[in-house]
């Protein structure tokens, strides 16, 4: 409870509406920090993270073949689905948000930035039956 209680409340202070508003070119250069660890799109294979194709709108901790850590196991099993604002929450401070996650990067601190990424990621629709596809219109 106390992880969506954090993500609810970051999301709050990361501006709901900016992430309507983010550019998904410029999510597209700071998904360049995530691709250490991270693959999106129609040939995505998981890495030493999840793939992220279909990630917003998807619960938490449900790519297949992903070993995911406690905590988000955890967070799955409460319910946590990477909504944009959960997503802003976890974006901008992964180990405070999720304490026992295995994301190990730091976080981004600027809430125009987490909007960026959020509509980069976005564009990235999972195609039926859950599996990657290419980008949604507009991206």
């Amino acid at each position: 409870m106390r992880l969506m209680t954090f993500l609810t409340g970051a999301a709050m202070v990361a501006a709901p509406e900016a992430f309507a508003e983010g550019d998904p070119a410029a999510g597209e250069k700071s998904f360049r920090k995530c691709m250490v660890c991270h693959q999106i799109g129609p040939e995505a294979e998981n890495k030493t993270g999840p793939v992220l194709t279909g990630v917003v709108g998807r619960p938490a901790g449900s790519v297949d073949g992903f070993a995911y850590s406690k905590a988000m196991t955890e967070a799955a099993a409460g319910g946590l689905v990477w909504t944009e604002e959960s997503l802003a929450g976890f974006l901008e401070n992964p180990r405070k948000a999720m304490p026992g996650t295995k994301m190990s990067f730091p976080g981004i601190r600027k809430p125009e930035e987490i909007a960026d990424l959020i509509a980069y990621l976005g564009t990235f629709a999972p195609a039926a039956g859950g599996e990657a596809a290419t980008p949604a219109a507009g991206g």
